[in-house]
Formats: structure tokens, sequence, C-alpha cells
């Protein structure tokens, strides 16, 4: 149902929600969301085979980009907030479409996701808005990447243009390194994401990411978290969609995020509403906290995986409410996330051999889990025709636990993931290493 054909009154029921995506994010959102007690179905399109563990939830199959398909069943399920999850429908303009249709949408336009699906876009946003971030080349071709790769006095790093799973990026450790990569790219690693290459400063600090809830105007700001991008422990080997998180982030100072707020942040949004961009959605800020301050690596459109799987489970009943307001522009900016007096840490599995070549179809075994403040959210799971749990991706699961401190959350993670096999399992066993005190390296 549109939201122009309902009354006054109808703006506060809040009972079907509409989740688009299939990933652990999906099923983080839709086990948040399904606390509120008035929501009576969580619906997810298409989810995976742990979406229906979740309660409340249902999965839908249907081809998204059968849009005539996608309506009927909407207005078929009276669904009364559509919530996005990856960048892909976004960037091609699926929160568009069911606004014009009358839904109620969170996430943001095209237009605005093009804040993540072209980093060179990104960077010219930035230098317009004067927002902190490292200073870039756009390079439309391998002989001007070799120009300037050779020529230059500083590291570089290498990216990929458009969107690439989170793999598009390149932190080489030599100038040959470095052109290999813009090589890889403009040949076709990353397809047309590869046709512009991005060149970047290299700069020096640990990372954060931080999430505001935007209407278009106001925002509200989700507890802040760190992501563990490389595939191997002690951070080294190719990056990856992300192997754990933990939230929050203890070294965001209250200083920190009062200069992240007025130097990025509110710059950010400003900077939106000048280019005429309704941005009504998640904005993910991927931070560099260098010696001379906080800096820009990345927007993203959409909440960060695994990040969104550890923050969620520190949401209240409330959180719905504020994807809601979100979508109808109705942020007042005095709202307040009740912040839990608890930590949250992540661990991802993932199949052998990803972020590159991976199989998949391997029976998933899971034992007796520890249940108390903790979730097993599926990122990559199927079912087999006869009802067995199997891989289904190179992100298989995400094991999130809470405590009050980050040892023993942490604790509890990696004792359930013991509890948990398929062929080729592997993780990180350092995850939170800035923030155990039990952790040797």
């Amino acid at each position: 149902m549109g939201i122009n054909s309902i009354n006054s009154k109808d703006l506060n029921r809040l009972e079907n929600i509409l989740i688009i995506g299939s990933g652990g994010r999906e099923n983080a959102l839709a086990w948040a969301i399904q606390k509120n007690e008035l929501i009576k179905k969580v619906y997810l399109i298409p989810g995976n085979a742990g979406s229906e563990r979740i309660n409340k939830c249902k999965r839908i199959r249907l081809d998204i980009s059968d849009a005539n398909s996608l309506v009927e069943k909407l207005d078929l399920l009276k669904i009364d907030l559509v919530v996005i999850g990856p960048e892909i429908p976004l960037a091609n303009g699926l929160a568009d479409f069911l606004r014009k249709k009358g839904f109620k949408v969170f996430g943001p336009g095209k237009d605005g996701a093009k804040l993540e699906y072209s980093k060179s876009w990104a960077k010219e946003f930035m230098q317009d808005a004067n927002i902190p971030t490292a200073r870039f080349w756009k390079v439309n071709s391998i002989e001007e990447a070799k120009q300037i790769i050779y020529s230059s006095t500083i590291p570089l790093v290498v990216k990929a243009d458009g969107l690439a799973s989170g793999k598009g990026v390149f932190i080489p450790d030599s100038k040959d390194e470095c052109f290999r990569a813009a090589e890889s790219i403009f040949n076709g690693k990353f397809g047309n994401s590869g046709n512009v290459v991005v060149l970047e400063e290299k700069i020096q600090g640990p990372e954060v990411s931080v999430f505001a809830l935007c209407d278009g105007v106001n925002y509200i700001l989700l507890p802040t978290a760190q992501d563990h991008k490389r595939l191997n422990e002690q951070d080294e080997g190719p990056n990856t969609g992300g192997m754990g998180a933990y939230s929050p982030a203890p070294l965001l100072t209250e200083d920190n995020l009062k200069t992240i707020v007025k130097e990025i942040i509110e710059p950010t949004i400003s900077e939106l509403n000048k280019k005429n961009i309704d941005y009504k959605g998640v904005i993910y800020f991927g931070l560099m906290i260098t010696d001379s301050g906080p800096k820009v690596i990345e927007y993203n459109c959409r909440f960060g995986d695994p990040e969104c799987q550890t923050i969620m489970p520190l949401m209240d009943q409330s959180f719905v409410f504020l994807l809601e307001k979100c979508s109808m522009g109705n942020l007042t900016g005095d709202e307040k996330i009740e912040s839990s007096e608890k930590v949250s840490g992540c661990v991802v599995a993932t199949s052998e051999g990803y972020p590159e070549k991976y199989d998949t179809g391997f029976p998933i075994k899971i034992g007796k889990i520890d249940s108390t403040n903790c979730q097993i959210f599926d990122s990559g799971t199927r079912f087999s025709k006869n009802g067995e749990l199997l891989t289904n991706g190179g992100r298989v699961l995400s094991i999130v636990c809470q405590d009050k401190d980050f040892d023993k959350a942490f604790e509890k993670v990696y004792k359930n993931l013991k509890a948990i096999s398929f062929d080729g399992i592997y993780f990180r066993n350092d995850i939170g290493h800035q923030v155990r005190k039990t952790y040797m390296r």
C-alpha cells in the first residue's frame, strides 16, 4: 500500500516490514526489527537458509528486477516499510522506483548511492565539501596510471571505481605491485567497475566505522564499530568483505566523535543537500584516525557487513521506528538510541579460498551453542533438497556475542565457533585483538 493512500492515523501503524537482500546484514536487520512488539511479520527477498530461523520472519522468492510482480507482492502483503540492504539494488534505483509507487523506503535513491558506486565521484564530492580525505588521482587508462605510479613520491592505494563487493581495494608494498593491481583492474578483474581507477595517497592509522541514519536533513548516530578487512591474522593478506568486527570502538573518544560530526558528517549531509540529493537511509563513513585527525577512506550507502551483525544486538525496540522516520523525513534530530551497557563482538566463518575462488555446497554442522546473548546470522547458506544446511557463499556465518567486556564477548564467540564445522571452514582467531586483554599476538 502506498504512502499517499493512507491516512494520518495509519502512519503510526507498523506491522509488516520487507527487507531486500540475502546476507548476514539482512538477517541481523530482521532480527533487530522483529524485537518490536508492534511488528507482526518481517519478509525477506530473497533471504537465505537462516532467515526463517528468526522470529516472525518469512522468505519470499521473487526476482526484484520484475518490477510489476514486486509491487503486486508488496501491496498483497500490506508492506508498511521497505528496507533495502545491499548496494546493487540501491545503485540500480530500486528505492526511487518504490517511492514513486508510494511505498515508504529506507535506502537512498540512485543519486545518493553514487557515494558508494563511484569512488571517483565520492572523492570529488569530498573535495567540494572540504571533507578531510587522502589526495587522489582519477585515472582512465593504464598508461596514465603507470605515469602517476612511477613518478609518485608517496605510496599509493589502488581502487576500482565501481562496486566490487569490498574486494576492489589494493594496498601494495611497491610501485611494481601498485602497477600490477591497476593493470588487473583495467584488464577486467571487476568488469565495468574497473573502467576507471582511483589512485590514492596511502595514509596511516587505525580504521573505524561510523553509521548515521539520515532522513535527508537530520541524522542520528549508531554505535561505532571496527571492522577487520584483511583475510589473515595480524591484519595481513588480501582485503575481503569483512572477517569480523566489534562495537563500540573505544579508540573513538568523545573528542574524536565531535570532530567527525563537525568536519565530516554534517558537511556530508550539507553537501548532499547542496546537490539536491534527498538522502533517506544510512550513510556509512569508513574513517582512518591519522596523526592529523580523522579522514574519510570511503562512503557506503548501506549498513556495513559484518558491522551490522555486530551492532544490531545493541539496538532496542525503537530501532525500526528510526528507520521509518528516516524514510518519511521525520527525524527531529533529538532522538536518542539507548546505548546498551554491553559490548558486541562478531567473527565471520568463511569458505576456504575466499575472497578468491572457493567451492560451496558443503554440509554445515552446528553443535551445542551458548545462546545467551549470542546470535548466529547466516550469510552464505542454503538448504539441500532434503533440508540439509549447506554453504552457499564466501562468507558463510557470522557468530556474534555480547557481554560486559570484549574478552568475555569474544570468549563466547570462539567457544561457539568450536561447535560449528563444514569442509574448509576458515576464520581469524584474532578478531578484536585491539580490545581483548587476553589476546596475545
